[in-house]
């Protein structure tokens, strides 16, 4: 699995100008499922960014976990992060996992994250076009590759 891990003072996600989901002071996960992941890639990948020091300290250093703030956590679906241009300038996004299969690792790994301690985790639209308006801090951006780690 495949995320990009934003900080955020604020996320709307929308479908259609309905709203789906909100959060505050958080994180913004956007998930991508490659072919070959199963449960333990969004086991290791939701115990990784729970911990994720990313954020101040009462010094200013970075030094402390979503978990430290009670922060929210807004997990967005994205097969476009499994996607590779190794020729050309089309992306190919056949590295990604079936749909079906890849919502329920979506949902699994939002389940991860509750089970590790974060209070609040929110779901976007699976397989839908959403509109996100992101108030980002920083920018604050990571991308982690559950393979990688």
């Amino acid at each position: 699995m495949i995320a990009l891990i934003q900080k955020v003072h604020s996320c709307e996600l929308t479908v259609n100008n309905n709203l789906i989901n909100k959060i505050n002071d958080g994180l913004v996960v956007t998930v991508g499922v490659f072919r070959d992941d199963e449960k333990f890639d969004a086991e290791r990948l939701a115990r990784k960014i729970s911990t994720l020091r990313v954020f101040k300290d009462e010094f200013d250093k970075i030094n402390k976990s979503v978990l430290d703030v009670d922060g929210e956590i807004l997990v967005v679906s994205n097969f476009t992060l499994c996607g590779e241009i190794k020729s050309g300038t089309r992306p190919n996004f056949s590295h990604a996992k079936e749909p079906e299969e890849a919502n329920y690792l979506y949902e699994y790994f939002a389940e991860c994250l509750k089970n590790n301690g974060v209070k609040v985790v929110k779901l976007g639209a699976f397989k839908q076009h959403m509109h996100l308006n992101t108030l980002i801090d920083g920018p604050f951006n990571i991308i982690l590759n559950s393979k990688t780690f």
